[in-house]
């Protein structure tokens, strides 16, 4: 088991993308932490950065595309002590995925069953999944 970062106040911002039912998935590079876990693209703020213009830059930096966030859906603090800001963002057009190599290993649309399926999920990923089954977060409207 990987040891976890004892870092507190470190911040990041996560991209739920929605198109035609599944989420915008990645799997996450074996050079990073977490190697090979399966999550929501995103990552750490930057210092005086705001949430949307960090989720925008992540994504493009990850895998390649432009996003623009639309509300902040959550917000969770992590077991590695990191609070994230959850943004429904929607995909600029045409996107043609381009995953950065050192950092994500594949891309993939996914339905949020299909995902919280998936055995190697990270712990907040599912927590936002399951939220999303109860209805206490709303992706449309």
């Amino acid at each position: 088991m990987e040891k976890i970062p004892d870092q507190p106040g470190r911040r990041g911002a996560v991209a739920i993308v929605v198109h035609e039912g599944r989420m915008l998935v990645i799997r996450r590079s074996r050079h990073v932490i977490a190697p090979l876990a399966y999550c929501f693209p995103g990552g750490g703020i930057e210092p005086g950065e705001t949430e949307e213009a960090a989720v925008v830059r992540e994504v493009r930096e990850e895998i390649g595309v432009g996003i623009r966030p639309l509300r902040r859906l959550w917000e969770c603090t992590t077991a590695w002590k990191v609070h994230l800001a959850w943004w429904l963002a929607s995909l600029e057009m045409p996107a043609a995925f381009v995953p950065d190599p050192r950092e994500v290993d594949s891309v993939h649309w996914y339905t949020p069953r299909e995902m919280a399926a998936l055995p190697d999920l990270l712990d907040s990923n599912r927590e936002f999944l399951d939220l999303i089954e109860g209805r206490k977060i709303e992706l449309m409207g």
